[in-house]
């Protein structure tokens, strides 16, 4: 089986948000609710020095999908909720989930305090108890009385909520979460298994992102590993991400 990872070129990202925003279409994520983000794909913005030495970098995040995971080691649940696929993806399933979040605790990435300096990340959310996913697209306000749509009438001429809802072709996942479970990036594992890419890959404009097999020596991940040092979040935590970076982000 392969042993999928993803290399990250800092020094070709632009820092345009194409990777957010095409994760966020093609898995249905919810706007940011109640101070909680439901970015899958995601930044980590760090400014450094005083003027006029200063330096900025902009670093892509997103689930390290590790090889020793936290969030599977203390998910409570038999199946586990969150598990390893033998092809290397951290997988979660909604159905066995019970909401009980032991994972966002465990996992050395997922922010819990959203205003924590240089740390305005998401990597697993959490949707609420007994709150609908996607309110915006069930509230009736409009902005502009007679003129303008509210978010539940766009939804119901769409015919779906979200209104630009991508279906997955697989069982594995839900395509829309519900309420009372937590989820997170599954490196697009239902295009992976159809032979695509993971959409932030194929989005990004200037090739920042690679995906592949590690294992495989003539992989494009693997050459790019090979050719520069790399380096990962938190090496210190233990659990061996397989979200690697190259390069240095170039400051324009």
């Amino acid at each position: 089986m392969p042993k999928y990872a993803m290399v990250i070129d800092l020094q070709k990202c632009v820092s345009c948000g194409a990777c957010a925003i095409a994760c966020k279409t093609e898995n249905n994520t919810q706007n940011r609710t109640d101070g909680q983000s439901f970015n899958w794909a995601d930044y980590l913005i760090e400014s450094k020095g005083k003027f006029p030495n200063t330096r900025y970098e902009s670093k892509p995040v997103l689930c390290n999908h590790c090889t020793n995971a936290a969030c599977v080691r203390v998910c409570p649940v038999t199946p586990k909720a969150i598990f390893k696929s033998d092809d290397n993806i951290t997988m979660h399933n909604a159905e066995r989930c019970i909401g009980c979040r032991l994972c966002q605790q465990a996992c050395p990435y997922s922010v819990q305090d959203m205003q924590k300096e240089n740390e305005q990340y998401s990597v697993i959310s959490f949707n609420d108890f007994g709150k609908q996913t996607h309110p915006f697209f069930r509230d009736t306000t409009v902005m502009i009385k007679n003129c303008t749509s509210s978010g539940k009438e766009v939804s119901e001429k769409a015919g779906d909520t979200p209104p630009n809802r991508n279906r997955y072709k697989t069982s594995d996942c839900l395509d829309v979460r519900k309420d009372g479970i937590v989820e997170k990036c599954l490196f697009c594992s239902h295009r992976v298994h159809n032979g695509d890419k993971p959409y932030c890959v194929e989005s990004c404009p200037s090739q920042a992102r690679v995906f592949g097999d590690i294992d495989d020596p003539d992989s494009e991940a693997s050459k790019l590993l090979r050719k520069y040092d790399s380096s990962v979040l938190k090496p210190e935590a233990g659990t061996k991400p397989n979200v690697y970076y190259i390069r240095e982000f170039m400051q324009r």
